[in-house]
């Protein structure tokens, strides 16, 4: 991986970031040039307008503000979103409609440039899934599709131990798909830094039809496959 540090996250339905955090976030972003958002929901204009200064406002709140933001959706040029990623000093894709948000990345021929990009990376929801090798969206089909690659980490967020109903779909998944699946509670984070992935927050662990709580053990043999 080229970026200073990935982050992915499920959710923060309070619109404060958990402590622990903030304090990864005091070590990665010293420094704080431009943030930059990624649509996940490219022709909603004004949701994008206030989802991005909802989300620079809780950087805010934690004394990390940037110097400025934008956000990428169907407003962007092309060469401006490739101007806009090239000089990040973080890159936030946001949550909404996963498919959606890499047909934006495609269709603004930023793919690449996100990929070789070194600032730090953060995804949250749909952001957090196509962040990985192979991207989820089960609410489009249950075959999972090339993501961008950061890690070979796949997430499923907003999801709580009482619906068993779609933990028993995820468990289902993982083993038609041979596909290992991160589930994620909202305030939870899983980061990777260089060989390193580390968590905060309840997540379980999917793998080949069990379903176990994550554990260091999990997180070394996700790290070894990387």
């Amino acid at each position: 991986m080229n970026a200073q540090l990935l982050g992915f996250f499920s959710g923060f339905p309070t619109r404060h970031f958990p402590a622990d955090i903030i304090g990864r976030f005091r070590e990665e972003l010293t420094v704080r040039d431009s943030l930059v958002f990624v649509s996940a929901w490219p022709s909603d204009y004004e949701r994008n307008d206030s989802d991005s200064a909802g989300m620079h406002a809780m950087f805010e709140e934690c004394n990390m503000p940037f110097m400025r933001y934008s956000v990428i959706d169907n407003r962007t040029t092309e060469g401006d979103a490739r101007q806009l990623i090239q000089e990040a000093s973080c890159i936030f894709l946001m949550g909404g409609h996963g498919v959606w948000q890499f047909q934006l990345i495609r269709d603004k021929n930023i793919l690449d440039e996100i990929r070789k990009s070194t600032a730090v990376i953060l995804g949250v929801s749909a952001g957090s899934s196509n962040m990985a090798k192979r991207a989820l969206d089960i609410w489009e089909s249950h075959v999972p599709y090339g993501g961008l690659g950061l890690a070979d980490i796949t997430v499923k967020a907003h999801i709580t131990r009482e619906n068993q109903d779609l933990l028993h779909t995820l468990s289902r998944i993982s083993m038609e798909q041979n596909l290992p699946i991160c589930a994620m509670e909202d305030e939870s984070a899983i980061f990777v830094k260089e060989n390193k992935v580390t968590y905060v927050g309840q997540i379980l662990w999917i793998n080949n039809g069990d379903i176990c709580p994550m554990s260091q053990e999990i997180l070394e043999q996700i790290t070894a496959n990387e």
